[in-house]
Order: structure tokens, then C-alpha cells, then sequence
């Protein structure tokens, strides 16, 4: 019976250290979504910025910030944080906007600025094209070979003729 008893208790003391272990054991099989939160921006829109912007034109192109400073409107934060819920690692950038007035003055943050960032608006040009103006050829969508209908309606003189002879 001694025998019986301590295979018993040696089996439950097993099954509750398996249960209780199960959770880390087989943690890859529970799904975790990824959570993001805050301002996820691409860095097409960082290098879009120039000093001397107004505060629509930056809203306008990277949205409303997350926080703007409570006792001066001159501060906007953006703010991204990303955890994997796969491996559960974490991604988190910021991009701090101060302003004079209405205008940008300064860029931080983990973002990368544009080489012209320093070049107000009004004095940037518009990247040149590589070819000429006059061998610039418009693009047309091709045309199929044979532009017949698919389906050939009938004329509404032809049903009304139709219709008459009935």
C-alpha cells in the first residue's frame, strides 16, 4: 500500500509541476497581437520638413501630435512605440518639433532629416528633370487591337420593329 501511495503523490506532485509550467512550456502557442501606439510616421514624411514651416504645414504632413507642451504651444512630440508580440521586442522612436511663433526652428529625435532641411520653403526648387522639355513623351495606357464590344446590343429601332410584328 506504502508503494501505491508514494507513486501516487510522486505522480500528482508531476502533474502540478507540469500544469504550473505549462504556461512558459507552451507560451509560443498562445497568439499575442503586436501593439502599436502613438504617431507611426515613415521617414518619406520626416524629410518632407523645412525649417521656417508653419504649424499647419507640419500637422498637415505628419498628422497631430501626440503631445504638444501644456503651458507653450511651442513643443509638439511624436511619440512611436511598437511591441512584437511574437518576441515581444520593442521599437520606440521620438521626434521633438520646436517652434518660434508659427514657425520650426529645431528637429530631435530618432529621425533622420533631409539634407535641404536648413532651406525654407519659399527658397527650395523642385528637383530638375532628367531629360529635356521637349523630348518628354506623355504615357498612354495601350490600346487593345480590336476595340469591338465584347456583346452586340440591338438598336432600339430594331426592338420596336420587333415589337410590331408580335
Amino acid at each position: 500500500m506504502t508503494i501505491k501511495k508514494h507513486s501516487m503523490t510522486l505522480l500528482g506532485a508531476a502533474a502540478l509541476s507540469l500544469s504550473l509550467s505549462g504556461c512558459g512550456a507552451f507560451d509560443w502557442l498562445v497568439y499575442k497581437p503586436d501593439v502599436p501606439q502613438g504617431n507611426y510616421m515613415e521617414t518619406q514624411q520626416v524629410e518632407k520638413l523645412r525649417i521656417q514651416m508653419t504649424k499647419e504645414q507640419v500637422e498637415y504632413i505628419l498628422g497631430r501630435p501626440v503631445l504638444r507642451d501644456s503651458f507653450s504651444d511651442d513643443t509638439w512630440y511624436y511619440v512611436y512605440h511598437y511591441k512584437n508580440g511574437r518576441d515581444a521586442s520593442i521599437t520606440h522612436k521620438e521626434l521633438v518639433l520646436h517652434f518660434t511663433g508659427d514657425k520650426l526652428t529645431q528637429v530631435d529625435g530618432d529621425y533622420e532629416l533631409a539634407a535641404d532641411f536648413n532651406t525654407p520653403l519659399d527658397q527650395s526648387e523642385l528637383p530638375e528633370l532628367s531629360a529635356p522639355k521637349g523630348d518628354l513623351v506623355p504615357l498612354n495606357p495601350e490600346q487593345r487591337p480590336d476595340t469591338k464590344p465584347l456583346v452586340e446590343e440591338k438598336k432600339t429601332q430594331e426592338l420596336n420593329e420587333v415589337k410590331e410584328f408580335e
